[in-house]
């Protein structure tokens, strides 16, 4: 008859015999090995593209993104973010309203520099039509937005609105994922991570059905990214 007593040592034999093929340590030396680990972050091979200057990799991230189908424009300063994204509304023949959240960067600039232009905040809702979200950072790998979930940046903000422009600062834009990730940790602190982090490369596409591409099946058919700097 099997007993606890019996299982619990079936199973420290089996593990064992797995670490001991694996060459595994236990007790003090595997917890600092791992403390170790942690502490390191270890980098993967790093795509050679990745690893070039600002100016490089501004022109990549920006290559990739409009081969996703999305937009991306240059604001020279913080001050001219405002003209950009009323030009490229009026462009599109969008409504001069958009709805951001409590993002304090956003908050700081002079949306009065545009009156025309009205900027809402909080959650987004099914009436909006142009979501604004301030980005984490920016990969130039692949051309891809790491946008972080809080009364900040609402996911709703950058996901419901059919048309979702995203401003990112050139300081942050890097260019392997390793670096973005180096970015959320730098800004929430070692262990604590945003409830989602949302990877965006473009505007919404599926193809699913019938093998026609469809925009904005399940997300933003119009997808714009400002790079200030």
């Amino acid at each position: 008859m099997s007993t606890p007593g019996n299982e619990a040592g079936r199973r420290a034999k089996v593990l064992g015999a797995v670490r001991s093929g694996l060459g595994k340590q236990r007790g003090a030396g595997a917890r600092e090995a791992v403390e170790v680990r942690l502490q390191g972050q270890l980098r993967h091979l790093i795509p050679g593209r990745s690893r070039q200057d600002s100016e490089h990799l501004k022109a990549l991230f920006a290559e990739q993104l409009r081969g996703g189908s999305a937009t991306v424009l240059d604001a020279a300063s913080e001050d001219d973010v405002p003209r950009v994204i009323a030009a490229y509304l009026r462009g599109q023949n969008q409504p001069l309203a958009v709805r951001c959240g409590d993002d304090a960067w956003l908050r700081s600039l002079d949306w009065s520099k545009e009156p025309a232009l009205v900027v809402s905040n909080g959650r987004a809702d099914p009436a909006d039509a142009v979501g604004l979200t301030h980005a984490v950072a920016g990969i130039a790998e692949t051309g891809t937005l790491m946008l972080a979930s809080g009364p900040e940046n609402p996911v709703t903000v950058t996901f419901l609105p059919e048309t979702s422009i995203v401003v990112l600062r050139k300081s942050d834009l890097v260019g392997p994922y390793e670096a973005a990730f180096d970015r959320v940790r730098e800004r929430y602190g070692r262990g604590m991570m945003p409830r989602t982090l949302n990877l965006v490369s473009g505007p919404s596409r599926t193809a699913d059905v019938g093998g026609r591409l469809v925009t904005g099946a399940h997300g933003p058919r119009r997808f714009c990214v400002v790079v200030v700097g």
